[in-house]
C-alpha cells in the first residue's frame, strides 16, 4: 500500500510540474505575441505615413506649394 501512494504522489508532483511549466510557456509565448503585436502596429503605422507621403496627390501638392515659397 505505501508503494502506492509513493508512485500517486510522485505522479502527481510530475504533473504538477508540468502544468506549471505549460503555465509558464504559454505566459511567455503570450508576451512575445504581445510584442510583435506592438511591433506590426508601429511598422503598420509608418507604412501608412510612407504611402500617404508617396501618393501623387501629395507629392504634387507639396510641390506645388514649394515652388510658390520659392517665388516669395
Amino acid at each position: 500500500m505505501e508503494t502506492i501512494i509513493t508512485l500517486l504522489t510522485i505522479i502527481v508532483t510530475l504533473l504538477s510540474v508540468v502544468i506549471i511549466a505549460l503555465v509558464v510557456t504559454i505566459a511567455l509565448v503570450l508576451v512575445k505575441v504581445n510584442r510583435i503585436a506592438k511591433s506590426v502596429d508601429s511598422i503598420t503605422s509608418n507604412l501608412s505615413s510612407a504611402t500617404e507621403w508617396l501618393s501623387p496627390a501629395k507629392i504634387f501638392t507639396e510641390a506645388i506649394s514649394a515652388f510658390k515659397d520659392f517665388k516669395k
